[in-house]
């Protein structure tokens, strides 16, 4: 199994299909599979770069979830029913390596 991170975008169409009650829903799937790590909303932040002046922090990100799969295409497919997903908007899916 590996260590995935889905990041949430603010660009769902409907903010009402993206209630708690979805998301609880969603979770508990995702623990029954024994995909769930942990999940967290994003707040405000700020970049810091040493050399030159900072870009502004990703405004694009809501939140994200860390996820458990044996693939990138079984990660992909939990992405089903999660809730900023099935209002049209963007999720990203990206693996987490180790260092």
């Amino acid at each position: 199994m590996r260590d995935f991170i889905l990041i949430m975008h603010n660009d769902a169409q409907s903010t009402m299909d993206v209630a708690d009650a979805t998301w609880t829903s969603y979770f508990e799937n995702l623990k029954k599979q024994g995909a769930f790590v942990a999940g967290v909303e994003i707040g405000d932040g700020l970049c810091m770069v040493k050399m030159r002046p900072a870009p502004p922090p990703t405004a694009e990100w809501s939140r994200y979830i860390r996820i458990r799969a044996s693939s990138m295409r079984d990660a992909a497919q939990l992405v089903e029913g999660n809730p900023v997903f099935e209002a049209g908007g963007t999720v990203e899916v990206r693996v987490l390596t180790p260092n």
